[in-house]
């Protein structure tokens, strides 16, 4: 099915077999978990750790305590685990990702995982969920996260269906928010590092699915694009994501002068963090003011980001004439973070605000076209008219769930594309338990019932 190639060689599969690290006890409460920018050893091991295994090896593993709102314990069994993965220049470097299965001991046999990718979109560590997910962690934003609030919720709900979950800090250890083939590559390895971890007693073959909103739609959509050159030992079985930010460029010219352009800055800069020939580019082009919110937004989570400098000139930032964005350097980076490149083997499927303010409906359009250009391409795409990007993001997840579990049943998935405008998503009363699930998990979980049944799954 491919129409493109990826911008690195396929890596070789990680083994089930390979060695296993010491598990670190959790700390107890109420010590709380180191911030990552200041636990080294951990997230940025020696590279002598690392650059002999093979993608998805594991380097280190240790419990964690989790909680809802960072402050009210989670009844589950939990880890992190740090991996090898690859950069998109071809590097070994370091991964890590929470690890979650309900309470219990694990029996290999029939198995679902999910790889859920959270809307990190930020430029620090501390803001990474391995980080945010923990008990006693310091909120990121004080006004709520995207990974330690909202969506440590839907993670709450995935597991309460018996899912065994793994949570990337996708961004990578430079938090390059916004490098869609970096990303990938690291959600991949995650998925290779939870089967390798044999205290979640996966089967070889377990099915995989994956999912992610907005930012986390930008390492949804890469991972299943490059899959089938990465990856292509991995049972996924579908894909489901939303908020689509397909083309990086179409969003620097939507942000521009608008509301969402503090968080878009963002996005360049940590962009330049994966793409040297683009920093180099900033560097020597960008005004006194852009270097000085390079510098105010280096360290900051999602809600800082996008509360400094909404309406901002972005383009008005670089000193050269006409648009900086057709420059030979911009161009090229943008280009291999445009969605498009190859058409996922799996099934999909794609829900977008087609009144999107921050990810426009657009270039989602042309992404679905293009997949469906490709024969036996299975591509299930919903354009939602009476939500935005926020309000989707909270509306779309019980229809991912309940698409999902189809796919975890094997429910199978006719060939071909499928594109369905609905008024609201929320009116599809096939979703209807998910959404009472998704509110009857986190009361469960509120009051510390243990979460999931490790036999369901």
């Amino acid at each position: 099915m491919a129409i493109g190639l990826p911008a690195v060689a396929s890596a070789a599969p990680s083994s089930q077999t390979g060695p296993q690290p010491k598990v670190a006890p959790a700390l107890p409460f109420p010590v709380p978990p180191a911030i990552p920018e200041f636990d080294r050893s951990f997230y940025l091991p020696a590279k002598a750790k690392y650059r002999d295994l093979k993608p998805g090896q594991l380097i280190a593993a240790r419990r964690v305590n989790l909680a809802t709102l960072s402050v009210l314990p989670l009844n589950v069994d939990s880890w992190q685990v740090s991996y090898r993965s690859t950069n998109t220049r071809g590097e070994a470097i370091p991964a890590v990702a929470t690890v979650i299965k309900p309470r219990g001991k694990a029996k290999r046999g029939p198995s679902r995982l999910l790889s859920y990718q959270v809307a990190e979109d930020s430029t620090a560590q501390y803001c990474a969920p391995t980080y945010q997910l923990q008990l006693a962690s310091i909120p990121g934003n004080l006004t709520g996260s995207a990974d330690s609030t909202y969506e440590g919720l839907l993670i709450n709900s995935a597991v309460a269906a018996g899912w065994t979950v793994v949570i990337p800090d996708h961004e990578g250890p430079d938090s390059a928010f916004a490098a869609g083939p970096l990303h990938g590559r690291i959600t991949l390895d995650g998925i290779r590092a939870a089967r390798n971890f044999r205290p979640l007693g996966l089967s070889d073959d377990v099915r995989i699915g994956m999912t992610g909103y907005s930012g986390g739609a930008i390492a949804t959509g890469h991972a299943a694009e490059l899959k089938a050159s990465y990856a292509p030992e991995l049972n996924i079985v579908g894909a489901a994501y939303g908020g689509v930010p397909a083309d990086i460029g179409a969003l620097v010219d939507l942000a521009n002068n608008n509301a969402a352009s503090g968080l878009i800055l963002a996005g360049v800069i940590g962009v330049s963090r994966e793409y040297p020939e683009l920093a180099a580019f900033l560097n020597k082009h960008m005004n006194t003011l852009g270097h000085a919110l390079l510098a105010g937004k280096n360290p900051l989570c999602l809600t800082y980001q996008a509360a400094l400098a909404p309406f901002l000139n972005i383009k008005g930032l670089i000193d050269l004439p006409g648009d900086p964005m057709k420059y030979p350097t911009p161009r090229k980076v943008l280009g291999q973070l445009k969605m498009g490149k190859v058409t996922p083997e799996f099934p999909i499927s794609i829900m977008q605000s087609n009144p999107d303010w921050i990810a426009p409906v657009g270039p989602v359009n042309t992404l679905v076209k293009t997949y469906c250009r490709t024969p036996g391409a299975r591509v299930a795409y919903t354009r939602d008219h009476f939500s935005e990007h926020i309000t989707l993001a909270a509306a779309s997840f019980p229809a991912a769930m309940v698409w999902l579990d189809d796919r975890f049943n094997g429910k199978p998935v006719a060939k071909g594309c499928s594109t369905f405008d609905a008024g609201s998503i929320t009116l599809n009363q096939k979703n209807w338990p998910a959404y009472a699930n998704l509110v009857g998990d986190n009361l469960a979980a509120i009051v510390g019932m243990q979460i999931g049944n490790p036999g369901r799954r």
